[in-house]
């Protein structure tokens, strides 16, 4: 396969989102058309009727557990067109992990997504037009990425389908790998290490494919941004014992799986020059500060979702790549893909995506109620098409994709920023789904990252920081009280962590919740700083559970039911305050 070709890529874009209404239409008249045969719809009364105002009036709302007893279906071998007239290639596993903020979710059990061949289409879409803008304004040259991806275990179903994570579906296929390597985004590392069995020897191999490839790494990618600080932080323990494997042209001991020692014999040669450029360059960095580009002296930037839950590693992520730029990667979900990132030159924190009216049908759940009556009878707004939303405004997203034809709620809270053309560009606000509530305070994700890193500034001053947190909602006491669990870097004095936590308190400013706590509804809230390594610990729960570490996110909130998780970090407590800053 040819280079992509970046200017017919943009052209293609601007001409899909000129006419986002009518691509629109056209885009659900497929959708419904292509599905008609689905007993999901057929069960609906759309009658063959396409236009968006019979769909809405016609099809519900669900969520992911409305879906279940279809899903179940088709788990089970039923190979009737059930939710779908096309066939499901392979069912999407998502697991708790990432399924954290939906209700009923119990730990551990997986949930599944229909997946098939137009959403492998939608997703080389998103990538292929976020890699045009990307590479008209970083472009890159002939060679290769470090890409730290992980595949997860494929199952198969009753009924004989693969069940695996989304983007194990898309890491498997060879059309993917094919669109890597016309974007000359080739991954250094061979298929064994990508689809090991065990994460800790693949990140291993990862990190010493980046090494022997360095001269040729363009730029560096993962999923999340977590992944990409857990690389590093990984790094600065066996940067010297990836170093004598370079030099010797021997892999570490600790690679056990065959397959994997028998793909990177192919690759590690004896190269004492390199181990020993490598030594210096690591030995002269003033606390691994811009480590990313001295190893890797012609990557462009950083790449991976930074938004949302993730901008809480976007100061280390920072410290790592030095001056080189973080971008961050498009939006969507294992339900569909929503927009791609074509202001790539803006700061993650800052970052907007383009909706592309062609991949799907969505639609807008506004969030500001338009006026008291509404709001006392707790009516929903109705929702509103991809070109009447109103910039400024918040929503929720609907997303009807192309490998099915329900209407589904995903939980996010988007702000429309502006419009490209007559798209909308959405920046990512939250989940939807409160995290942390006892009775009338109501805290978002985002409220909790807002807490977390102004009190996280104090810890800066000490030349610490907060590897990683979570909260949980205390209902044994009376009053209940909000609970934030904090891995810290290093050791910080007492003082310091009662202001930290202090300082989180006062940091959730909701109406709801200051009045709580003025009057001892909320009791005070507590700090409890956990051992190291207590997140790692979480982190192989999960992975343990099937979970991949490339789609791997903290939980922010422990509910009751998360009984594994909580016991780990009450089981590694090392320290605990409560505040003092309502008296």
């Amino acid at each position: 396969m040819e280079t992509v070709d970046v200017d017919e890529l943009i052209e293609e874009f601007e001409t899909i989102t000129k006419d986002a209404e009518r691509i629109q239409r056209e885009t659900l008249r497929k959708i419904l058309e292509e599905n008609a045969s689905a007993e999901y719809l057929q069960n609906l009364g759309l009658n063959g009727r396409t236009d968006p105002e019979s769909f809405k009036s016609c099809v519900p709302l669900v969520t992911h557990e409305d879906l279940q007893p279809y899903i179940q279906r088709i788990i089970d071998g039923d190979i009737s067109p059930i939710l779908t007239g096309k066939p499901i290639t392979t069912i999407s596993r998502r697991h708790v992990i990432y399924m954290f903020l939906y209700s009923g979710t119990t730990q551990g059990k997986p949930k599944f997504l229909p997946f098939n061949d137009e959403l492998m289409e939608t997703t080389l879409q998103i990538f292929r037009t976020s890699y045009a803008f990307r590479n008209r304004e970083f472009p890159i040259g002939k060679g290769k990425a470090l890409q730290f991806i992980y595949g997860s275990k494929q199952s198969k179903t009753k009924g004989g389908l693969n069940a695996g994570t989304a983007t194990t579906n898309v890491y498997r296929s060879s059309t993917f790998k094919a669109e890597m390597k016309a974007m000359q985004s080739q991954c250094c590392s061979p298929d064994e290490v990508i689809f090991g069995p065990d994460f800790h020897q693949s990140l291993y191999c990862h990190l010493l494919c980046g090494l022997i490839f360095r001269e040729e790494i363009q730029l560096v990618f993962s999923t999340f941004a977590h992944s990409l600080v857990h690389a590093f932080r990984t790094f600065e323990l066996v940067w010297e014992e990836l170093c004598d494997d370079i030099r010797e042209g021997v892999l570490s001991s600790r690679i056990t799986v065959p397959s994997i020692r028998a793909a990177m014999s192919k690759i590690l040669k004896p190269n004492p020059e390199l181990a020993d450029l490598i030594h210096k360059k690591c030995s002269g960095l003033s606390n691994w500060y811009g480590l990313i580009p001295e190893l890797f002296p012609n990557a462009k930037y950083l790449s991976g979702i930074m938004t949302g839950s993730m901008e809480h590693y976007l100061k280390k992520l920072r410290h790592y790549a030095g001056d080189l730029p973080l971008m961050s990667a498009d939006y969507g979900s294992s339900e569909g893909w929503i927009g791609a990132n074509v202001n790539p030159s803006l700061p993650p924190e800052l970052a907007t995506f383009a909706v592309l009216p062609n991949i799907g049908y969505f639609e807008f759940i506004p969030q500001r109620l338009g006026n008291l009556e509404s709001q006392v009878l707790c009516i929903e707004p109705k929702p509103v098409g991809l070109t009447e939303v109103k910039v400024g405004e918040e929503y929720e997203i609907i997303v009807t994709n192309v490998a099915g034809l329900y209407r589904y709620r995903l939980g996010d809270v988007v702000k429309v920023m502006g419009f490209h053309n007559s798209t909308p560009e959405l920046k990512f606000i939250c989940r939807r789904n409160l995290l942390l509530t006892i009775n009338i305070d109501k805290n978002t994700e985002k409220d909790l990252q807002l807490s977390v890193d102004e009190a996280a500034q104090l810890l800066a001053e000490e030349k610490q920081e907060v590897v990683d947190f979570t909260s949980h909602v205390d209902l044994s006491t009376d009053p209940g009280h909000y609970v934030i669990f904090w891995e810290v870097s290093g050791e910080v004095n007492d003082e310091v962590l009662k202001e930290c936590c202090n300082c989180l308190d006062r940091s959730f400013v909701d109406a709801g919740y200051v009045s709580a706590r003025k009057v001892n509804a909320i009791g005070p809230l507590e700090l409890r700083v956990v051992l190291k390594g207590t997140f790692q610990q979480i982190l192989d729960h999960y992975l343990g559970l099937g979970a991949a570490l490339s789609q791997f996110k903290t939980p922010r909130c422990v509910g009751p039911t998360n009984k594994t998780v909580l016991q780990i970090l009450c089981n590694n407590i090392g320290k605990s305050y409560f505040s003092t800053a309502y008296g």
